[in-house]
C-alpha cells in the first residue's frame, strides 16, 4: 500500500497518541493504517508498508483483535489472513471504552471493594483512609453505573446528546 504524506502524518501522530494513551505505537500505527485503507490488509502489507518487523506486525495485531478493533477477513484466491479496522468512530469509541473499563475500571473496583471489607473490621487503618477508599469506591461505582446506561442509548441519541453540551443543565435546574 503506498502511503500518501497526510496519511503518514496520520499513523505516525496515531502512534505517538498511542504511547500517550499506554499504547504500543506499533499497535497504535497498524490501527491507523488500518483504518485508513480502503481493503483489508494481509500481515505483510502492514509490514511493508510501516516498516515493521513482521514479528512485531503479528503481535500488534494480536493485541487490536484481543480489544475488538481489528476483525480477521479474507480475500478470494488468497489463502492468508487479511485484517480490516472498525470504520465507524462510534464503534471504535464504545470498544476501547467498554475495554479499558474491563481492564482497569472492573479490577480497580473489585479491589477497592475488598479493601472495604478488610478494612471494616482493621483497628490499624485509620477512618480518614478508610473513607477516601470508601469515596474512592462510590465513585467508580457511580462512574460504572453511567457507563452502563449510557452503553445503552441509541448512537443517534448520545451523539444528539453529546451536541447539547453545557445547554443540557438547562434541563436538568441549576
Amino acid at each position: 500500500m503506498q502511503l500518501t504524506p497526510v496519511m503518514e502524518k496520520f499513523i505516525v501522530h496515531w502512534g505517538e497518541m498511542g504511547t500517550r494513551w499506554g499504547v504500543n505505537r506499533t499497535v497504535a500505527q497498524i490501527h491507523a493504517l488500518l483504518y485508513l485503507s480502503p481493503k483489508p490488509l494481509n500481515a505483510e502489507e502492514i509490514s511493508e508498508t510501516l516498516g515493521a518487523a513482521r514479528s512485531n506486525v503479528s503481535t500488534s495485531l494480536k493485541e487490536l483483535m484481543s480489544w475488538g478493533l481489528v476483525k480477521v477477513s479474507h480475500v478470494l484466491g488468497d489463502r492468508r489472513d487479511h485484517f480490516e479496522s472498525m470504520k465507524d468512530l462510534w464503534d471504535i469509541f464504545n470498544c476501547v471504552v467498554a475495554e479499558r473499563k474491563k481492564r482497569e475500571i472492573d479490577p480497580t473496583l473489585t479491589l477497592l471493594r475488598q479493601c472495604e471489607l478488610e478494612a471494616a473490621d482493621d483497628t490499624e487503618t485509620s477512618e480518614e483512609v478508610k473513607q477516601r477508599i470508601r469515596s474512592m469506591t462510590e465513585f467508580l461505582e457511580t462512574l460504572t453505573t453511567w457507563y452502563d446506561q449510557m452503553s445503552g442509548i441509541p448512537k443517534t441519541t448520545l451523539v444528539k446528546l453529546m451536541k447539547l453540551g453545557s445547554r443540557i443543565t438547562k434541563f436538568l435546574g441549576k
